[in-house]
């Protein structure tokens, strides 16, 4: 396995951090184009993980569903509004798929993240926390989610979940 020099390191931190200030933001339009247009988002409980059961709380399969989830956040679920704020580890490469070129193309990562609410009339609290297992893949237009696997920790979370992680 190669490592990430220390350019595309940047272009993988950014990755993370932009696509955080956009869920943080409530920048949802956006949300979509960190993936590929076949990306795949999933958020699943640590235990189905773990024992290698493939339900999730919520499965996206293309850019396309993101998009109409994204149309649902924004039109048509109603809830008590809230503040989110991502925290999100350095992410470790575990693996990467080289191109055609001989260039390294993909890599498969994991960043451990927390994500907190903030209720307008309240305190702030954990919601969130558990790890990304990634497939980032180079594109013309920079580097993309092909996969987001959100590997939470806590089987319960409070009320739903609305937004994405």
């Amino acid at each position: 396995m190669q490592a990430l020099d220390f350019e595309t390191f940047q272009q993988v931190l950014a990755l993370h951090t932009d696509y955080a200030l956009a869920c943080d933001s409530a920048d949802w339009e956006r949300w979509p184009d960190f993936f590929t247009q076949d990306g795949s988002y999933r958020l699943q409980p640590r235990e189905n993980h773990e024992q290698g059961l493939p339900l999730c709380l919520l499965a996206l399969d293309s850019q396309a569903m993101m998009r109409d989830r994204v149309y649902g956040v924004k039109e048509t679920l109603y809830h008590d509004p809230y503040y989110q704020r991502h925290v999100v580890g350095l992410p470790r490469v575990l693996r990467t798929e080289t191109g055609p070129d001989g260039h390294v193309s993909a890599w498969h990562t994991q960043a451990n993240y927390a994500v907190f609410r903030t209720k307008l009339d309240g305190e702030s609290t954990v919601f969130n926390v558990g790890v990304y297992h990634d497939h980032i893949v180079r594109t013309p237009e920079g580097l993309r989610l092909r996969t987001r696997l959100c590997v939470y920790d806590s089987e319960m979370i409070a009320n739903s979940l609305i937004y994405p992680i």
